[in-house]
């Protein structure tokens, strides 16, 4: 496995235990957060105040079924089960798809969720 994948492995080991300076710290200063039902993150400042507060999840654990590795980037494959700070539960799959930047942080990140939407 890349340095990168254990990266993005970790990734979600700090998420979980809303390190947000830990995971901050995995992007570029110019990096792209994409993620269904909101306007591109893009910079570690923009990434930083969603983690820090737009997030709707309160808490949870991510479990990776997959992860897969070509050309340098990493996609993933997983389950989240979660609560929500409305105080309900949450249950998704998820994939998110990880390209590096030249010094192997976070260049892009791009999430999607399988969940009800119609």
């Amino acid at each position: 496995m890349s340095e990168f994948a254990e990266r993005v492995r970790r990734y979600y080991t700090l998420v979980d235990a809303n390190d947000v300076p830990g995971l901050i710290a995995l992007f570029a200063p110019d990096a792209v957060y994409r993620r269904p039902g909101y306007e591109p993150m893009v910079g570690r400042e923009s990434i930083e105040a969603f983690f820090g507060g737009e997030r709707v999840i309160a808490d949870g654990r991510h479990e990776i079924t997959q992860l897969v590795e070509g050309d340098g980037a990493v996609a993933v494959r997983g389950t989240f089960e979660g609560t929500l700070k409305d105080g309900s539960a949450a249950s998704a799959e998820f994939a998110d798809f990880f390209t590096p930047s030249p010094d192997g942080l976070f260049h892009r990140r791009t999430s999607y969720f399988h969940v009800p939407l119609i």
